[in-house]
């Protein structure tokens, strides 16, 4: 089937890829020259592990081509619109000027049957609203919601093998023949047994900010117990693992330290609050307030445990900060949490150097006044006090008693609660960790 993916940024350049892989046709639409270059080349323009060897598959094979002229989407049967949906400035709301766009921009280029994909995050309406212009310009063409639930790290893996596939349709037979257009599209993971849901539009825009709602709820609540252990002199991490047993909970993201971040969970929580005050049921969200407020003080109480762990003043100190990302295998540092570590510390008088396996250049672009080194070794060397801010796998892995020959100070602050405190202790640093004694 031949496919176009309107917006290459993560989302559309992982999805326009992998659709490639499962055998279609696929053009890549964005207005970003700089970035349709870069994939025309068959390069990432961000860090996704499997996303360059995809790339290189899918160019190689001649159904893979990045364009920045919309006018090219023309023959194509299926139309994924892949945008971003920001935070609105100085607002909770979702910033859809790109998907309003998208959808304008590609209005002019629909023929009858053509099926409009949408699977950017976007507060429930939208798509009512899209599908009434899209009907308007071309009435022989319907609109499908398709949310996406990738993970960065594993984006590649989330779109070919997902766990499930959600399409929010409109009623009659117009819906039933963009359903069964779908299914051509996801004819592999659903030959797979990928669990499909096939429900009505508000429903499929609300799957995806709810799921994350759920996602930044359970990982506040942990983070909410933690500053009780605090209080109390308990193990947050113990607790985590005694109330991880029950299946109803489960241990999955009950790991108490410095908190989410990213592109998504923050925005998205922030838009369904102010999406449902629109719809006058604000109170139903009210508690995602404390979700983002509990949050938001992981970053300060880091702050605080480096402090004390430096006899009470970081003025002057030299603060190492082990990770720059949001989270570990990605360069994304939208909302970093680490980022934000860096640079409270770094208003608070102390000389902090950051590093990070991917995300120095990103991080760089949004923090300039911030010090930058290239390894561990080098941001550490002759620090007061070390951050693991993201827990790559190669900090994680680091050797206390190594690492403490390069530092002027063995202390540690583990804002991540994945270090062996045991071992670190052992090798004579002074460990501290969110809701550990």
């Amino acid at each position: 089937m031949r496919i176009s993916v309107i917006g290459c940024g993560y989302l559309g350049a992982v999805h326009a890829a992998c659709m490639a892989q499962l055998g279609h046709e696929v053009i890549g639409v964005d207005v970003d020259a700089a970035k349709v270059e870069l994939l025309a080349d068959g390069r990432a323009p961000f860090y996704e592990p499997g996303l360059p060897e995809l790339l290189d598959e899918a160019m190689a094979t001649g159904r893979l081509r990045f364009t920045t002229d919309i006018a090219e989407v023309a023959g194509a049967r299926v139309h994924f619109v892949c945008v971003g949906t920001p935070q609105k400035r100085g607002e909770n709301a979702a910033d859809l000027r790109y998907v309003d766009a998208s959808v304008t921009a590609l209005l002019p280029h629909l023929a009858a049957g053509d099926v409009v994909v949408g699977k950017s995050t976007v507060p429930v309406g939208t798509a009512e609203r899209l599908a009434e212009r899209v009907v308007a310009a071309q009435p022989e063409a319907t609109v499908l919601w398709n949310p996406e639930f990738l993970r960065e790290g594993f984006a590649v893996q989330d779109t070919l093998h997902p766990d499930r596939i959600v399409y929010g349709v409109a009623p009659g037979p117009a819906g039933a023949r963009a359903t069964q257009v779908l299914d051509e599209v996801y004819a592999g993971p659903l030959s797979d047994g990928t669990p499909q849901v096939v429900t009505d539009y508000a429903t499929a825009q609300l799957v995806k900010v709810a799921a994350n709602s759920f996602l930044a709820t359970k990982i506040s609540f942990i983070n909410a117990m933690a500053e009780l252990c605090e209080a109390t002199g308990a193990d947050v991490t113990q607790l985590a693992d005694a109330i991880g047993h029950d299946v109803r909970i489960g241990r999955r993201f009950l790991n108490a330290g410095l908190g989410f971040g990213g592109g998504c969970l923050p925005k998205d929580i922030r838009a369904f609050m102010a999406r449902a005050g629109e719809l006058g049921a604000d109170q139903a969200l009210s508690f995602l307030r404390e979700v983002d407020a509990i949050n938001m003080r992981r970053r300060v109480r880091v702050v605080d445990l480096v402090r004390e762990v430096c006899d009470g003043s970081i003025v002057g100190r030299r603060v190492a900060v082990l990770g720059a990302s949001f989270k570990p295998d990605s360069d994304d540092v939208r909302d970093s949490p680490a980022l934000s570590v860096a640079a409270q510390m770094g208003l608070q008088g102390a000389r902090v150097v950051v590093t990070d396996p991917q995300a120095l250049a990103n991080a760089e672009r949004a923090w300039p006044s911030l010090t930058f080194a290239a390894t561990a070794q080098e941001a550490a060397a002759g620090a007061d006090v070390v951050v693991l801010a993201t827990e790559w796998a190669e900090y994680r892995a680091l050797d206390p008693v190594a690492f403490g020959e390069i530092v002027a100070g063995r202390r540690i602050v583990d804002g991540r609660n994945v270090l062996d405190p045991v071992a670190w202790r052992a090798a004579g640093w002074h460990y501290r960790a969110l809701g550990r004694p």
